[in-house]
């Protein structure tokens, strides 16, 4: 049987949901590996919608953040409280502001941020049994609340995410868009993504590195 990863999604849309991309990539090498993967999401409402064309947030109107990621994973999809770290031989968290607005509330509050209790219950299996857990773009931002301090990683060069994760307890550490941050003792890798790539060929350097280690770290 080859070894399951989990992703867990945020919506579908950079702005107020998974980056499109960036999920697209993590499947791909995931499927290049030889790895299977299942796709989950918190079965709840968006903080908000965004037109993606002009920016701007869509007055009245709500979505639902499980059935959204399902356009991501081609409706197979299934709510984030049915995760099960023993499952499972890995976890990764593609990025997007859902990360930010839906999977927790760092875009409104910074580093008070508090994370939904569906994400800490599943991350908290993997973490306690030192299976790997990749995070690309601004998912790091989490780690210090789901995992908690003195965990190394990486959002790239952007100096007020960093000096959130900092004032939460975490390490950051600069990264180039094309490498990867690896805490070893804690087994989480992480890869800065669009946070600063402009093309997506720059996303997807990171973006395979990160599953090559996290598919190496699988076997330790």
């Amino acid at each position: 049987m080859s070894k399951q990863v989990a992703v867990i999604l945020s919506g579908c849309g950079v702005q107020d949901g998974s980056e499109i991309y960036e999920t697209t990539l993590t499947l791909l090498r995931l499927d290049q590996l030889g790895l299977g993967y299942r796709c989950f999401a918190p079965d709840i409402e968006q903080h908000h919608v965004i037109d993606h064309r002009h920016g701007a947030p869509v007055e009245g109107e709500t979505r639902n953040v499980l059935t959204e990621s399902a356009r991501l994973a081609r409706g197979e999809i299934f709510p984030l409280d049915e995760l099960e770290a023993d499952e499972f031989d890995a976890v990764i968290l593609p990025g997007g502001f859902g990360v930010a607005k839906n999977l927790s509330d760092f875009a409104v509050t910074g580093d008070g941020l508090q994370v939904i209790e569906a994400l800490t219950e599943a991350l908290a299996g993997f973490h306690q049994s030192r299976k790997p857990i990749g995070l690309m773009c601004i998912s790091p931002v989490l780690v210090p609340r789901l995992l908690g301090p003195g965990i190394a990683v990486t959002v790239g060069s952007d100096p007020g995410v960093a000096g959130a994760i900092s004032a939460m307890g975490g390490l950051h550490r600069s990264c180039g868009v094309g490498d990867i941050v690896l805490d070893f003792e804690n087994r989480v890798v992480t890869t800065p993504a669009y946070m600063l790539a402009t093309r997506i060929s720059e996303a997807a350097t990171g973006i395979f590195k990160l599953v090559d280690r996290i598919d190496e770290l699988m076997d330790l």
